[in-house]
């Protein structure tokens, strides 16, 4: 069987279209568009026009991809975006009637369960690796017996807190405390980084390193706040062809990173 799934982000839109078998998915095809639905969300508790007119428009793309593939059914799920915005639920319903996908909205609970299972698939978790889910409406974290989910996604701190470009130091120093002040004292063993903002960073560790011919699929924390303090240094232009010079000489090495 054949299905579909699109992930309606804050920052991002996503399809994959998938082969079903006895519990077991193949990828057919995978797709990533910047949307950034939840562009003044934060401030204002509702979905712009202007976010909504580009998600529609890749949803539209989305949709003649889905049935020249031929999937059986497309389930769209929709998070902190459209959780946090006051006409979240009537942009879903019209999302149903003009596409004819199934919808979701899920809880900040829902996002984080799902993120660990999906990490799970196919590898043994240990109880106390901590699963980062850092997107751009909310962060979830989750461990064997603890997760939660939390309003620090990278949208919504850049909204609050970097007005200029590039950031000043005043500006980052405001974001990282209010995301320290957020973050729970859990204390893992090891920590599985997932989504956009992580792979970013891993991308840029490869690039880096790329000279060296480097093997390992790690970032430590101290190696990850070296590169993001680099990124911060760029304008906001300058910074979109870095990550895309460091996404590409990752894609050149065939690595995978988490």
């Amino acid at each position: 069987m054949r299905v579909a799934a699109v992930d309606l982000g804050t920052n991002s839109t996503r399809l994959l279209v998938a082969d079903l078998d006895d519990g077991r998915l193949d990828d057919v095809v995978r797709r990533l568009k910047i949307t950034r639905l939840g562009e003044g969300v934060d401030e204002r508790k509702s979905l712009l026009p202007a976010p909504i007119a580009r998600v529609r428009n890749v949803l539209v793309d989305f949709r003649r991809e889905i049935q020249e593939l031929g999937a059986e059914r497309t389930l769209l799920v929709a998070t902190s975006a459209v959780r946090d915005a006051e006409n979240g639920a009537s942009f879903l319903d019209e999302v149903e009637r003009s596409y004819g996908f199934e919808t979701r909205l899920l809880t900040g609970d829902d996002e984080a369960l799902m993120t660990r299972r999906g990490v799970a698939s196919g590898r043994e978790l240990d109880a106390e690796t901590l699963i980062v889910d850092i997107g751009g409406g909310s962060t979830e974290l989750t461990l064997d017996d603890f997760h939660v989910s939390l309003d620090i996604g990278s949208v919504r701190l850049t909204e609050r807190f970097l007005r200029s470009d590039p950031p000043t130091r005043d500006e980052l120093d405001a974001a990282a405390r209010a995301a320290r002040d957020a973050l729970p004292d859990v204390g893992p063993r090891t920590a599985i980084g997932v989504a956009g903002t992580i792979t970013t960073i891993a991308a840029l560790a490869w690039a880096m390193n790329s000279l060296t011919n480097a093997s390992s699929r790690t970032v430590g924390s101290s190696e990850s706040t070296l590169y993001l303090e680099a990124a911060t240094r760029f304008a906001k232009g300058s910074r979109r062809l870095y990550g895309r010079s460091a996404t590409a000489t990752r894609s050149r090495s065939g690595s995978r990173s988490r």
